[in-house]
């Protein structure tokens, strides 16, 4: 028989220990450029790991998914606003499974 309390304890004491050991392992200002910059850019790389295959994944067909990320970085590239970035990516999508279904 498998106790759930066992289980939330342990999801417990990882995720604290993953939260406090860098407040207290590190003290002083990094000095490390390499340091620093990997840190600075690990929210937006695992912002896009997550994003990204739920783009593709999110539609009936994967090329529809794809073809809505295209448009929508392009679209984003020419300065669209967040709503137009997303109707764009919602028509991709649209015409898309249209055409081929």
């Amino acid at each position: 028989m498998r106790n759930n309390y066992v289980y939330i304890l342990i999801a417990f004491a990882v995720i604290y220990a993953i939260r406090v050991l860098p407040l207290t392992l590190i003290r002083k200002p990094l000095r490390s450029r390499f340091l620093r910059s990997f840190l600075y850019y690990v929210p937006y790389v695992t912002l896009a790991v997550m994003t990204f295959p739920a783009i593709v994944e999110a539609t009936m067909l994967p090329a529809a998914g794809i073809a809505a990320l295209a448009v929508g970085i392009i679209a984003a590239l020419l300065g669209g606003s967040l709503i137009t970035v997303a109707g764009a990516c919602c028509a991709a999508v649209f015409l898309i499974e249209l055409i081929f279904r």
